[in-house]
Formats: C-alpha cells, structure tokens, sequence
C-alpha cells in the first residue's frame, strides 16, 4: 500500500496535534500539512495552502457545538479538489450532522475520540476502493423503495427492480432494511446471515466479510436480508452510513427494500440514494398516505429525490395521473399494471415475475431499471414503453 498524504484541517490546537499523531502512527499515511481555520473561499489562503498540498486525503475536524463552518469547508474543498478524499472527524451521536458531512462530499465519518485503528481502517478502504474504482470506473448509485403504506408492494417492487438492474449491468445488491424483511421470501432464500450481522462487524468489515453474509440469488443478484424476528436494539445511523459507503464501493447499483419503515434510518438512507421508489396505489387511502410519507422525507432534505410509483395501476374515470402527482407533490416515474393474481401466485412460490422473462410484468420491471439507469454507460437497453411516464 502506497504511503497517503494527509492535510488536517481543525481550529482546536490539541485535536490536530493528535490527529498528526495518529496519522503518522499508521506507517501507511502522512501529515503534510495542518490548518488551523476553516476555509471559506476558493481564494482565500487556507484552500490555496490545502490545493498546493495537493492530499490523498483531507481530515476535517467538525465540531460538537458549531458545525456549520466544517460542513461549508467540506463542501468548498470536495469541489476544489474532486479526485481527493475527506474524512470528517466528529460525534456519532449527530446524526444529521453525519448526513450533511456525506452529503457535502464526505467520504468517511470517523468517530471523535478517534484512534489510530480507526484511520487504518478507513485509509485502507480508500485504497481498496480506489483500486476497484480505477478497475471499473463505476461508484455504485442507491434506489430506496418505500411504501406509501403497508400492502402497496415496495417489496415486490424492489425485488424485481433489483433482479431487473442485475439483468441489464450485473454487480447489483438488494438489501432488506423492513422491521420484519420478506424479500428472501419473494426469492425463496434461506439467509444464513442477515443486516444486523453485517452492522455488528462493520469494525473488521471486508469485501470478503461483506460478500459472506450475503446470500446468493441463482440469477446471481445479492441480498443482504432483513431481520426475521422484531428488535429494537437498532444499528446507530453511523453505521449504516458506513455499511452504505461499503455497498457503493462494491457494488455498482443497491436496492434499498424500505417496505413501511419511517424513522431515522429511512430518512438516512433517503439522503443517501439517487432516487426514492414511492411505491402507492391509485386509492384515495393510498395517495393520502404518500403525501405523508413525501413530506416526512422532504423533512430530511429528500423532496427532489422522490418519484412516485403507482402500483396495480388503472385507469380511474375523472381522475388523472397529474391529480395524482398532485396529489402527493411527487413527480410520477413509472407505473405498474395491475395483475395482482400473478403477482400474487409468484410471491406464493418464491419465483419473482422477473423470472418469467417474456411476461408483461417482467418487462415492466426491465423498464423501469431502464429508466432509473438511462445515463448509464454499458447498461443493456431493451424497449418498454406501455407503462412509462412522459
């Protein structure tokens, strides 16, 4: 592993004279330069001395009490230097803080008191992802699917999309984060492992370690499955963003099986995704429910993410598609024919109606991934057009 160069930006002199400790205790990282201010500008002096540094890495300290300044740094310096990395340094128990941190072009987030195991680690997922990244190119993207409420099918949906996606471009995870996960029923699975075994050893986690606790579609597709018994003990959202930065590095597309959850880790991984499914029906009960659901995530910054799904979709006499974009103030993105009974019967068996190639409901599916996927590079195209928005 070639030696990292690392900057350290933080206002608090112990704090960076520890992390340079630290840092340079990896034996695969150095310090070559340290800030003691935030930048806040592209040209003001502290972002000249990081880009002249020209990093591998950049270490931001945020802040318990003021986080704002670090954020804006983040943002500033991830658009002035792309091809480096940022580590955000801070508490874990902010979890929107770990959000913005992400979302303004975070790589890690690494837990303050912070030790020398901890910046080993993440060093050596950024080369490892690096490696693959300059093997393939590719950053993986995430969809969520999520219920307007129970019964409207985010399962079936995101099993079939993530079959679909796999189909057309490979590397593709389905990951299974319902109270109570179904989708290795859909595929008639029987996971040896599921998502609290993978969040419980995200601390020596691998690729190797990662691709064991997931359990193996015959088409080939991934499921990392949700847990079969009700809990309340709850990974911290840390460690989903952590598992998710994982995912992505290793798999070119994952499909987020949100079923009917609403709480922080739904809104997390909303943050996180390129697109939300929000699957509903054509119901009054339905399109109420999704206006709910839409706002609670708009909440969490999400609006522009949400499209809206109408499963089991028909035609209803004085009622519009663009009532019921209205309806729930979300763009419609797809739309599924409504054939319950073989739906329905494929559920029953564990066959997935993305296995019956040459149906009506497997092209559909193929559609949609085709649509979620039509600026991708080497993605295989098909025709579908029955069921597509305009």
């Amino acid at each position: 592993m070639a030696e990292l160069s690392v900057v350290i930006v933080a206002t608090d002199n112990e704090q960076r004279a520890v992390l340079q400790v630290l840092v340079d205790g990896t034996s695969v990282a150095r310090t070559v330069h340290t800030c003691a201010s935030f930048p806040v500008a592209a040209s003001d002096a502290v972002t000249r001395r990081v880009r002249t540094a020209n990093p591998d890495v950049t270490l931001v300290d945020i802040p318990a009490d003021n986080p704002t300044l670090a954020l804006r740094a983040i943002e500033l310096l991830h658009q002035e230097m792309p091809e480096a990395a940022i580590f955000a340094i801070g508490n874990l128990n902010q979890p929107q803080v770990i959000v913005n941190a992400m979302r303004a072009g975070a790589r890690e987030f690494i837990e303050r008191p912070t030790t020398t195991t901890d910046l080993l680690e993440a060093f050596v997922r950024l080369t490892t992802a690096q490696r693959r990244t300059r093997q393939e190119g590719i950053r993986g993207k995430v969809f969520l699917v999520i219920n307007a409420k129970g019964g409207n099918g985010a399962t079936t949906v995101a099993v079939n999309l993530a079959l679909a996606l796999h189909s057309s471009a490979g590397q593709t995870a389905l990951v299974d984060l319902a109270p109570l996960g179904h989708a290795a029923l859909h595929m008639n699975l029987k996971p040896i492992f599921n998502v609290a075994d993978a969040t419980r050893n995200l601390h020596r986690m691998d690729a190797s370690l990662l691709e064991s606790f997931m359990t193996r579609h015959s088409g080939g597709l991934q499921l990392l499955a949700g847990t079969n018994v009700p809990t309340t003990a709850e990974p911290s959202t840390a460690e989903f963003v952590r598992l998710f930065d994982m995912l992505v590095t290793h798999f070119r597309y994952v499909v987020v099986d949100g079923s009917s959850r609403f709480d922080a880790v739904s809104r997390l991984i909303a943050s996180l995704s390129e697109t939300v499914l929000l699957v509903a029906c054509s119901d009054v009960a339905s399109l109420w429910s999704a206006a709910r659901v839409q706002q609670y995530l708009s909440e969490a910054g999400s609006r522009d993410r949400v499209r809206l799904v109408l499963n089991r979709f028909r035609k209803v006499p004085g009622f519009s598609e663009g009532d019921a974009e209205t309806a729930v103030g979300a763009k419609l993105l797809w739309r599924i024919p409504n054939q319950y009974f073989a739906v329905s019967g494929a559920i029953d068996r564990g066959s997935p109606v993305m296995d019956q190639r040459n149906s009506e409901m497997a092209r559909c599916f193929a559609g949609l991934s085709q649509e979620l996927t039509r600026n991708d590079t080497d993605v295989k195209r098909g025709t579908w057009s029955l069921f597509k928005s305009v």
